[in-house]
């Protein structure tokens, strides 16, 4: 890839988030907190989204605290794909 293109593109957007289902084949699903003040009331609130990741190897489980990263469209609802564990469910 040439110098170029690699400057042009927007960084990805990179994720923390916790795995809640390993069921599926290649796939996790990451739950990412994030917490958002009220436009008016000023109170923080917690929103929470669930991302479809792609896990090739298929070593994620239940409870893992992963790094993801957006990727290219892999399925109809995978755009994500894990960068790493940062800690294992005990």
């Amino acid at each position: 890839m040439s110098e170029e293109t690699t400057e042009t593109r927007a960084a990805r957007k990179v994720r923390e988030g916790i795995v809640t289902s390993d069921k599926m084949d290649k796939t996790a699903v990451v739950t990412v907190t994030e917490r958002v003040r009220h436009p008016k009331y000023n109170k923080t609130l917690q929103r929470a989204k669930k991302l479809y990741v792609h896990d090739e190897s298929n070593d994620l489980n239940i409870g893992d605290r992963v790094r993801v990263m957006e990727t290219r469209p892999l399925s109809k609802q995978k755009r994500w794909r894990v960068v790493e564990v940062l800690e294992r469910a005990r």
